[in-house]
């Protein structure tokens, strides 16, 4: 999951700078994460990795539910750009988007919920997106308690196929 975000960085670095491997990404992180707005959500993501948090000491946004550094940085990221990939139907990114940081950034989520944006993510990647109703039957039955393999059986065997 780690890589989705990454390879969003290493493309903007390409385009940026022409190279994957900048001299300074730190300064560049930290230019991304001040106008976070103006980028991908990949890239400012992937920005945050790279930067250090002063109250926690962990990767800035993903430290625990208590860091309130961590919990500002983490909805700074929701104001990045989304942009649906080519042939995925509209949403899937916001979608994956939310999955990944969740899965990221447990802290706070339930355990179903976790669990539910985790077995989400392949089925995102392959350009599906549940309808509506798939999505809330789903969290319905995560919240009452269903297995991972019952829920794998609805994510895997329903979302985004009519």
């Amino acid at each position: 999951m780690d890589e989705i975000v990454e390879e969003g960085w290493r493309g903007f670095l390409e385009r940026e700078f022409g190279t994957e491997e900048p001299l300074d990404e730190r300064l560049i992180a930290e230019m991304v994460v001040d106008e976070p707005d103006k980028h991908p959500w990949r890239v400012v993501d992937a920005a945050y990795d790279r930067l250090t948090c002063a109250e926690c000491g962990g990767r800035l946004s993903r430290g625990p539910a208590s860091c309130a550094s961590c919990n500002l940085a983490n909805g700074f990221r929701y104001s990045a750009i989304e942009i649906d990939r080519p042939g995925v139907p509209p949403g899937n990114e916001h979608a994956l988007r939310v999955n990944v940081a969740v899965t990221r950034r447990p802290y706070g989520i339930s355990e179903s919920e976790v669990l539910l944006r985790r077995l989400s993510l392949p089925v995102l990647l392959d350009g599906l997106l549940p309808t509506k109703a798939q999505a809330q039957a789903t969290k319905a039955k995560a919240n009452e308690g269903a297995t991972e393999a019952e829920l794998a059986e609805l994510v895997y065997g329903e979302w985004g196929r009519l």
